[in-house]
């Protein structure tokens, strides 16, 4: 049985959080749009968080999952 196997390099990543508005620039969509797949599971590159007696989300979008799902690498904050 021939058996083709396909091999992938992965990018070096930074380990910084992918800001939302980077996110929605890739994808051409707005902030709302990404904050709310993230909140609501239907985009699986990042979770959000709600921190105790706020109304307010924090959000980590992970650079390697980002990438697994849109093709683009996040290099971090050019200083």
């Amino acid at each position: 049985m021939n058996e083709q196997r396909i091999y992938l390099e992965v990018p070096e990543f930074t380990g910084e959080n992918v800001p939302v508005t980077v996110a929605a620039t890739v994808m051409k969509k707005d902030q709302q749009f990404i904050r709310q797949g993230i909140i609501h599971g239907l985009l699986p590159f990042g979770v959000a968080f709600k921190k105790e007696g706020s109304t307010q989300y924090d959000y980590y979008i992970s650079p390697l999952e980002f990438w697994k799902y849109t093709g683009f690498v996040y290099q971090g904050e050019k200083a």
